[in-house]
């Protein structure tokens, strides 16, 4: 195709979720209630593992790290879409829907190799107690944090060269409410069958890749558990059916997306919204309501904030 046939699209049309009145009205309170609780829920989780020194511990430099995942996982998506619910011309500029991409990728590659991390903090406490600290000393947590964040970048960056010199010259309309890699793709004007190939396998490979590391590392906690009774073990298996219950949350929704041979249906547009609105917000929630400790050091927390809120 001539340069003279190819215009240039300067912005995509969202088509939304939905068009109904009502189903918007629920969408929009749902969304905004849950991204205002998961905004404050992980803040919260922050400032804790910040401010209280029961907390500086692997286990929870980890979490506090996750939780400033979410607030990104919420903010990428979320604000966006509550803005367009109402709007009859939902837009974004094609810089702006190529940032969103770049992002949501790097996030969710960082969540995913967070977690696995997450899963050996956990396999090292319980198959290798004696030797915690120094396994999961501080240099290893920041080389971990360092990885998977190194890692993640490289894999949106290599997700962004595949797309970024596609010719576009209409339609620019997504079936969607944020710019999602498999539909920005269709909408190039050239034979895109490879290239989906390429970005569905590169993805595809770093989330069941992921999941499949975390199953072992489950499997192997959950045999070790087996072998003993003692009250501490009992205790990190507690703490790791939280970190189950999260990775099931933020995996089904990726998984779906990456590897079901039509991705583009339907339903993952609803699980788009699972996962950029309820999951952070459902993280902050099993992590806290599963963990005494944790609950205990929020509470001293709020009280602090109370004690200096009333003296100011």
């Amino acid at each position: 195709m001539d340069e003279a046939n190819r215009s240039v699209v300067s912005e995509f049309v969202f088509l939304g979720l939905t068009n109904s009145w009502e189903m918007q009205v629920v969408l929009f309170v749902f969304s905004s209630l849950f991204y205002v609780a998961s905004m404050m829920g992980n803040s919260l989780i922050i400032i804790t593992v910040t401010s209280d020194p029961h907390l500086h511990s692997p286990m929870y430099f980890l979490l506090a790290n996750l939780s400033f995942i979410d607030l990104g996982v919420s903010s990428v998506i979320s604000p966006k879409m509550i803005y367009d619910l109402f709007r009859k011309h939902r837009v974004i500029s094609f810089g702006g829907c190529v940032a969103q991409i770049f992002f949501l990728h790097i996030i969710g590659a960082v969540e995913m190799l967070l977690l696995t991390a997450m899963a050996f903090d956990r396999y090292v406490a319980i198959c290798k107690p004696l030797h915690y600290l120094t396994i999961m000393s501080p240099k290893v947590c920041t080389l971990l944090l360092g990885a998977s964040w190194i890692l993640g970048f490289i894999h949106s960056l290599t997700q962004l060269l595949f797309v970024i010199k596609l010719p576009f010259c209409g339609p620019n309309e997504i079936d969607s409410f944020y710019c999602d890699l498999p539909r920005f793709i269709k909408l190039a004007c050239i034979d895109t069958y490879k290239l989906e190939f390429m970005v569905t396998a590169n993805s595809g490979f770093v989330t069941l890749g992921s999941f499949f590391i975390l199953a072992i590392s489950y499997i192997f906690i959950l045999i070790t558990v087996r072998k003993h009774s003692s009250g501490g073990l009992s205790k990190a298996l507690s703490t790791l059916s939280s970190h189950v219950m999260v990775v099931i949350l933020f995996f089904g929704p990726c998984i779906f997306v990456y590897t079901w041979p039509h991705s583009t249906s339907h339903l993952d547009k609803y699980l788009a919204v699972f996962d950029a609105g309820l999951t952070p917000f459902l993280n902050s929630l099993i992590y806290t309501l599963r963990n005494k400790e944790m609950k205990v050091a929020m509470r001293r927390v709020c009280s602090q904030l109370i004690v200096c809120r009333k003296i100011s």
